[in-house]
């Protein structure tokens, strides 16, 4: 059998880690505070990172017919988004009569709007990711239906850059799609050219990649973030500091044969899992402190209660959930990823 290739469980299990952690400093309303916008500083690229993964693995993106491709990522991504969001709404409007007694007003501005402007879901936010994830493989797969048309992808960045200039004005949060395709052909990319090289010459230019993008990010810096499709600072510099960061990294790691790294590669091996659950105990923690009286907010002792629950929460369920198709996507398919 096939090694399993460690880089990419890596990477992915720190991008979990990232995410669930910025989710708890916001919770706890520390989200600001000097040392943690550092962080963020610097890993900002990490979302972009699942599609660029799921270009580089992709075989069967244009092997099946439409009807059937369709179906499969609809099980596989659009019935999980929708699950785990209306896992997310059941716990969100359960203790809302309860905060509507106590504090006369809902925690938060409620939009009938969001139903159609937003893919995220009061609850369980992070889910714009599924659907966006969703949209990608099926445009891909008809850019794919017309020879050569996947060149078209290099552009794709200028398209969301446009959009974020006009007030990114597509429903359901699409506007990131268009970075998110560009990712995905550049993971294609970048796998065909590191099977072309050496391992040597792999090494040595993801090396450079690695230290150009520290240089670059030190004195040019500029932040995107997919899950609005927000731009901040230099737009060039942006991108090519995305492309050189994760080209480099995984390059780099590849190269080196990293070894699994047991807590981070079991949480990238299982991110589903941790993905579609953390947001909801989040609010269930949140809004039971605040049915007693009691806020989170501006509570740094809450962020180490929280954390190592949420992660532990999650490991406990990741067998559970993922023997229930329709929230771990796990379908059984002759269409590969």
């Amino acid at each position: 059998m096939k090694n399993r290739n460690h880089t990419f469980d890596f990477l992915c299990g720190l991008c979990i880690i990232r995410m669930i952690s910025l989710h708890v400093m916001d919770f706890c309303g520390m989200g600001e505070v000097q040392w943690w916008t550092r962080v963020m500083e610097w890993t900002f690229y990490f979302m972009s990172f699942f599609f660029f993964k799921a270009g580089y693995f992709n075989k069967g993106v244009n092997n099946r017919p439409t009807k059937d491709y369709i179906i499969d990522r609809t099980k596989r991504l659009f019935v999980p988004y929708m699950s785990a969001g209306i896992i997310g709404l059941a716990i969100y409007f359960a203790f809302l009569p309860t905060l509507l007694d106590r504090f006369h007003k809902p925690i938060e501005p409620l939009y009938l709007s969001h139903i159609w402007e937003t893919s995220s879901f009061y609850g369980n936010r992070p889910t714009w990711f599924l659907f966006s994830f969703f949209v990608t493989y099926l445009v891909v797969h008809f850019i794919e239906k017309v020879k050569g048309l996947h060149w078209i992808a290099a552009l794709f960045p200028l398209m969301g850059y446009w959009l974020f200039l006009n007030g990114n004005p597509l429903w359901m949060s699409v506007n990131n799609v268009f970075m998110g395709i560009f990712f995905f052909y550049l993971g294609m990319l970048w796998k065909r050219i590191m099977n072309r090289f050496s391992r040597q010459t792999i090494l040595w230019a993801s090396v450079v990649m690695v230290l150009l993008f520290v240089v670059l990010n030190a004195t040019w810096h500029g932040e995107y973030m997919m899950s609005i499709n927000d731009f901040k600072g230099s737009f060039p510099i942006t991108i090519l500091n995305m492309v050189l960061v994760i080209c480099g990294l995984v390059g780099m790691l590849s190269c080196l044969n990293l070894p699994r790294v047991p807590i981070i590669c079991y949480i990238g091996e299982h991110s589903m899992v941790y993905f579609i659950s953390h947001y909801p105990m989040l609010y269930f923690y949140k809004f039971m402190h605040l049915s007693f009286g009691r806020s989170i907010w501006n509570k740094p002792e809450e962020v180490f209660i929280l954390l190592p629950a949420v992660f532990c929460m999650c490991s406990w369920m990741v067998p559970f959930i993922e023997r229930i198709p329709w929230l771990s996507g796990r379908w059984e398919s002759r269409v590969e990823s």
